[in-house]
């Protein structure tokens, strides 16, 4: 009996449907971190991928994000905090509380600015609204769309677009175009020389770019973006952010965790706010944090910080900079050829870290410090407020040591802080 040979199976050929099941599934999302790129102890780096082995459950195990931009300041306030645009891959799993994610992998892709996670809140929402009004195309032409998720786009030298509903979207660009967005999660972009942009409602974000654009987002945690020479931005809401980037922008976040930040030669950051942060970089720029634990920093040849709360901190870098704390534990550092900080409160410090600054420290607990040359004033009040004792030295002199802190005793004298 002849031997018999088996005949080859035909190789199969692949299907759409097999073909998209081998290619998984990718979600691009927001994810926030502490001042050192660390989320619940676990530390990260721009870049990097990560693995997570075993279950994956929202809000208890594997790598969290968020799909909305916005929704990561729910977990992280804008001040004191960073963010970054993330690659979400794997198993994952979502409670529908918002758009929080889990996921069995995660990349960390590209860190992202407070500007920038504004102007992806409105690609976020713009891609997911419908147009439900007019679209106007034309030198002044207006667009309106009112629904739960309605979008409207103007498009010309005058155009105005107003979107009204649970996730509209409003979109103006043009020489004076103006973009209201009111809803839940509208955004509001308004592309123009002269051009505004206002979000309302809890998540809304506005963004302005123009020489004189100006954007407004309020809501609890609203952002609000303005980019051009003279653009200006305010964020209230209670976890609201506001960023304004150009030569004369200026930025105010109100709210419990509010951050303010102008990056321009002129730019100035106000952050009212139990834990708001202001950060103004520039030539003049000019920061104030009023709240709880608000931090203001200014970086620029003539800056000035002011924080005026409990655990306010203020820090001038430039080379007449000044930095203001008022607090009971407030801390003030001026970095500059003149630049001066001043603490005071019960327990606040001030350093001078440049050889022509100065550090000025009053209160029952103040102390001073600074590098060689760095001039120390510190004065010693009774309970109720009067001076006592007023002392001036000059670091490196005297016997005052470099970068030592010192404070006054009962009688006046300077002392080395053991602390």
């Amino acid at each position: 009996m002849p031997a018999t040979t088996a005949t080859p199976k035909p190789a199969e050929t692949p299907t759409a449907a097999t073909a998209a099941a081998a290619v998984e599934q990718t979600v691009t999302a927001f994810k926030g971190f502490d001042a050192q790129l660390r989320c619940r102890g676990y530390q990260y780096e721009v870049g990097k991928t990560y693995e997570h082995t075993g279950k994956v459950e929202a809000c208890a195990s594997g790598f969290h994000g968020c799909q909305h931009p916005l929704d990561v300041f729910g977990y992280y306030p804008p001040a004191g905090s960073r963010f970054a645009e993330v690659v979400l891959g794997g198993e994952m799993d979502g409670d529908g509380s918002d758009t929080k994610i889990a996921a069995a992998r995660i990349t960390i892709n590209i860190e992202l600015s407070i500007g920038d996670l504004v102007r992806r809140a409105w690609d976020y929402v713009w891609s997911r609204a419908t147009i439900e009004g007019k679209t106007a195309t034309g030198d002044q032409g207006a667009a309106s769309a009112t629904g739960p998720q309605g979008a409207a786009s103007a498009t010309g030298t005058q155009g105005a677009a107003s979107a009204t509903g649970t996730q509209g979207a409003a979109s103006a660009t043009g020489y004076q175009g103006a973009a209201s967005a009111t809803g839940d999660q509208g955004a509001a972009s308004a592309t123009g020389t002269q051009g505004a942009a206002s979000a309302t409602g809890t998540r809304g974000a506005a963004s302005a770019t123009g020489t004189r654009g100006a954007a407004s987002a309020t809501g609890d945690q609203g952002a609000a973006s303005a980019t051009g020479y003279q653009g200006a931005a305010s964020a209230t809401g209670d976890q609201g952010a506001a960023s304004a980037t150009g030569p004369q922008g200026a930025a105010s976040a109100t709210g419990t965790q509010g951050a303010a930040s102008a990056t321009g030669t002129q730019g100035a950051a106000s952050a009212t706010g139990t834990q708001g942060a202001a950060s103004a970089t520039g030539y003049q720029g000019a920061a104030s944090a009023t709240g709880y634990q608000g931090a203001a920093s200014a970086t620029g040849d003539q800056g000035a910080a002011s924080a005026t709360g409990y655990q306010g901190a203020a820090s001038a870098t430039g080379d007449q900079g000044a930095a203001s704390a008022t607090g009971t534990q407030g801390a003030a550092s001026a970095t500059g050829t003149r630049g001066a900080a001043s603490a005071t409160g019960t327990r606040g410090a001030a350093e001078a870290l440049h050889p022509t600054a100065t550090a000025h420290a009053s209160g029952p607990d103040g102390r001073a410090r600074g590098v060689a040359g760095a001039a120390l004033h510190l004065d010693r009040r009774a309970d109720g407020g009067a001076i006592t004792h007023a002392w001036s030295g000059i670091v490196g002199r005297d016997g005052v040591e470099p970068m030592v802190w010192y404070s006054l005793d009962d009688g006046g004298r300077p002392i080395a802080d053991q602390d």
